[in-house]
């Protein structure tokens, strides 16, 4: 069997660096890359994670980027909203699933927009917990529909529940349950 070899252009080749315990600052190594980095990368590729703009991601709020492409409003009501989410081999696992930090991301998003719908824009709004059971896989290529809607809101917390169900199918295969804390916005 032989090994499978992968060219890269200059700009995304494969670097390795190195530090010294004397100096406390890294450097690029003048060697060569591992044997196996090349074969990393084109495993990467291979798989569809690679991506050219990969430096767009190092900026705040990169995942709202990352995901804008994959996730699209569907209805907004007060206390509930409804989205579409496309899996798309960037946010998939190496088992083509919805990978886990990827419906986290969502149903961060989509339960801040939720909590949105019924705390007014003079409270803050900050995350306490977000619990999520993952049922079942979603498969790369699949649409899924994302519910979220208010169970509870008071003067101090909201809770949101979201729900994410195969399209074609109805399945339910991720519930996530988001606590926020609300507090007013200082006026100084």
């Amino acid at each position: 069997m032989t090994k499978p070899s992968y060219n890269f252009p200059a700009s995304q080749e494969p670097q390795t660096f190195s530090s010294t315990s004397d100096a406390a600052t890294t450097t690029k190594s003048e060697e060569r890359s591992p044997p196996y980095a090349s074969e990393v990368m084109g495993f990467l590729k291979d798989v569809g994670i690679s991506d050219p703009n990969v430096e767009n991601y190092s900026s705040k709020d990169c995942y709202s980027n990352l995901l804008c492409n994959h996730l699209k409003t569907d209805t907004v009501r007060r206390g509930h909203i409804t989205c579409f989410a496309t899996i798309k081999p960037p946010i998939t696992n190496y088992f083509g699933g919805l990978h886990g930090g990827a419906v986290a991301a969502i149903a961060e998003r989509v339960a801040i927009a939720t909590a949105r719908t019924v705390v007014g824009e003079d409270n803050d709004i900050f995350l306490g917990e977000l619990g999520i059971s993952y049922l079942s896989a979603a498969p790369k290529n699949a649409e899924l529909i994302v519910d979220g809607s208010v169970v509870r809101s008071g003067r101090n917390i909201t809770v949101v529940a979201i729900e994410f169900k195969m399209k074609k199918t109805g399945k339910l295969v991720y519930t996530c349950r988001a606590t926020f804390y609300n507090s007013p916005i200082a006026k100084l």
